[in-house]
């Protein structure tokens, strides 16, 4: 099933991660994208859970995470039970990648929006098909299913000022 055309964002474990991080060598990038992001942001459990286990020796780490969903600003729609076919056979095409679960969800989110982008500091993420090239190694970036993106919006995420509520 693909969904509305609506450009919708996929948050991979990488930026959510920076962005809580401040001593992260991503966070200052990860900050100006948020800053032009506008919520809901997409992801899926796997994500959640990767960058709650990535932040747990932050002060309040895991709390943050929660609070994206809590507020409204990172969303969840997706279901690995309704999915587990598509992730089973995604995990099998990038065996030698590696892909991670995480991956797998987000390459699906991907598919099943056809026009959105990902979020993601990977640079070894695996392509969805139709997906465009990549950055340089270590490059953060946006990739529309999955290719750089320039962002416009009207939110300002700042660390220490809460988190923006859904519109």
């Amino acid at each position: 099933m693909v969904m509305a055309s609506e450009q919708r964002v996929l948050l991979d474990t990488g930026p959510w991660v920076a962005f809580l991080n401040r001593r992260d060598q991503y966070h200052a990038w990860v900050t100006v994208q948020f800053a032009q992001l506008r919520p809901p942001l997409l992801t899926c459990e796997a994500v959640v859970s990767e960058t709650c286990f990535l932040v747990r020796t932050l002060s309040g780490g895991a709390e943050a995470v929660l609070a994206f969903l809590e507020r409204g600003v990172v969303q969840i729609p997706f279901g690995l039970q309704d999915e587990h076919v598509a992730i089973k056979a995604l995990l099998a095409r990038y065996a030698d990648v590696p892909m991670s679960l995480a991956d797998a969800c987000l390459v699906r989110m991907s598919e099943q929006y056809s026009n959105s982008l990902v979020l993601t500091c990977d640079s070894e993420a695996p392509r969805p098909k139709g997906g465009a090239s990549y950055g340089q190694e270590g490059t953060p970036q946006t990739m529309p299913a999955l290719t750089l993106l320039p962002f416009s919006g009207r939110y300002r995420w700042k660390l220490g000022e809460g988190l923006p509520q859904t519109p």
